[in-house]
């Protein structure tokens, strides 16, 4: 079966879904959604939008320029950051307009007073929030909006195999449907990707199930250059509790003066950064690693007991359930935290419309390398950047859009894979091993030779994969694997090539940074 729409985007985060509603006024848009549209990173994100209300005084773009780049550890790229920061707030009043409530208060005029919260490496106040649960706003927002539009086609459950080109440009992707199993093929004027990042490809991870590294590989594979890979952020604070080893401890927590302590209940962050624990997250994540190693410990803990317990509920009412869920009270106990693979801040090279290396080829949101965030992720930057370029891309898919034909035919997909897979305790083996080779040997510490054995690792692994994936059907979980076995050779060879330590790349071989690399990518 062969399907035939205006725009076609491979994900519906934050990014895919603002761009299908910027776009679906003027032609018709397809959204692809792995799961249901109510899953992804977008949905859990906690923190808010970094956006400058008013330059004046109080702050000003200059300063979230500089935050940015203070925190991209000089791999920022200046235009990129410029660009973004300087379209924030028209995101914010976007959100806004569509209904999104963020936190705010009344005042004696009957307007509304937005609260604005700070984070890990921002010098103000400046994040636009709803409560503790920002992208759950957003997103439901997003959700509704787009559903509700005629001219936007919705389709869950739908996993995008390999993009399709011909004459050097991209027409279509070859698409799976989970459900049943089928494959078909979409054919589209212009193809977006919006796939999120790669945090699955490590054992602990703030991230959900969707987060393979998909549009990256997909990406890579059809000729792009991805860049930067080996930068993959690990955020300080996810819960460590044996039920909820995935759930993120925001960093509005810190950002509203929470400490960390060690078990003995020893503050530890003025030995590593004189912002302490309002210091960028690769600075809080090594610190805890350093100390978790020096003392043993299993642990930490992110203590907020010093606020009152109403401060607390108002501020972070979906934590404070989800602990309490678990037993803890954070109004009066420690959160026992430990950091996990977070945000992907390399992936495939954009310019500042979203336009990939290939023809008619656009990546939005976290699979894309914009030049935002360099050698390091500032917090709630990312949501933003969704937004920005969501915006930007629209801009010029509707520039191009008459120069562009979506009446292509293309091959059907190749049925030859007749043999239905007994063995999938295989692909469920090659994947643990796989995040488990990463965690290990690719971390938040690297080495020379932790690097190679994880390389010597991987390949073997990526054979297995091919051979699997010439035999058998399609499924899910193999494609997810062939995904992120491609993605994990790519972070391991950026990962070498490096040959300094700068922001989340610590190896302990090269430990001092070089000023040579300044600006610079890892391009593959």
């Amino acid at each position: 079966m062969q399907k035939k729409t205006g725009v076609l985007i491979i994900g519906s985060g934050a990014a895919g879904l603002a761009l299908g509603l910027h776009l679906a006024d003027y032609c018709p848009v397809t959204i692809l959604s792995k799961t249901s549209l109510q899953e992804g990173a977008s949905y859990y994100a906690q923190g808010g939008v970094a956006a400058v209300a008013a330059a004046n005084a109080e702050d000003s773009y200059e300063a979230h320029i500089r935050d940015t780049l203070s925190a991209g550890r000089g791999l920022c790229q200046y235009s990129a950051v410029e660009f973004v920061v300087k379209n924030a707030k028209s995101a914010i009043d976007w959100l806004i307009n569509l209904g999104v409530d963020f936190t705010h208060e009344i005042n004696a005029l009957g307007e509304k007073e937005y609260h604005l919260t700070q984070e890990g490496g921002h010098s103000h106040r400046r994040i636009w929030h709803a409560a503790d649960a920002t992208g759950k706003a957003v997103k439901d927002t997003l959700d509704q909006r787009v559903r509700a539009h005629h001219n936007i086609e919705l389709i869950e459950y739908a996993l995008a195999i390999d993009l399709i080109k011909k004459a050097g440009a991209c027409i279509g992707a070859y698409v799976l449907e989970d459900k049943n199993h089928h494959v078909f093929s979409v054919v589209a004027n212009a193809v977006v990707l919006a796939t999120g990042g790669a945090s699955k490809a490590y054992l602990y991870c703030t991230s959900p199930v969707v987060s393979s590294g998909d549009g990256i590989a997909m990406a890579y594979r059809a000729g792009c250059r991805v860049a930067n890979m080996e930068f993959n952020q690990f955020h300080p604070t996810c819960l460590y509790h044996p039920k909820e080893n995935s759930f993120l401890i925001t960093e509005a927590l810190r950002g509203e003066g929470a400490f960390l302590r060690l078990p003995t209940g020893e503050r530890f962050m003025q030995h590593y950064d004189p912002s302490e624990e309002l210091a960028p997250r690769d600075v809080v994540a090594r610190a805890i690693d350093d100390q978790m190693k020096k003392g043993g410990y299993p642990n930490v803990f992110l203590d907020i007991t010093h606020k009152s317990p109403e401060f607390i509920r108002e501020k972070f009412p979906m934590i404070v359930k989800r602990c309490l869920a678990l037993g803890i009270d954070i109004t009066k106990e420690w959160i026992p935290v430990v950091p996990a693979a977070h945000y992907t801040c390399g992936g495939v090279v954009t310019d500042l419309d979203a336009k990939t290396d290939i023809k008619n080829l656009y990546a939005i949101g976290e699979v894309a390398y914009t030049g935002l965030h360099g050698a390091n992720r500032m917090a709630s930057n990312s949501l933003l950047e969704c937004l920005v370029f969501a915006q930007a891309a629209a801009h010029s898919i509707l520039a191009d859009f008459a120069d562009t034909c979506a009446d292509e035919s293309v091959e059907p997909w190749d049925e030859y894979r007749i043999l239905q897979s007994d063995e999938a305790i295989v692909i469920a083996h090659n994947w643990d091993e796989l995040r488990r080779t990463m965690w290990n040997y690719v971390g938040i510490v690297r080495t020379d030779r932790r690097l190679e054995r994880a390389m010597h690792r991987i390949l073997l692994l990526k054979q297995e994969v091919k051979d699997y994936y010439e035999h058998y059907k399609v499924t899910r979980d193999l494609l997810e694997l062939r995904n992120l076995v491609l993605v994990a050779e790519l972070i391991v060879r950026s990962a070498q090539q490096r040959k300094e330590s700068r922001g989340l790349h610590f190896n302990a071989d090269h430990p001092h940074t070089d000023f040579r690399y300044d600006g610079g990518m890892t391009i593959l």
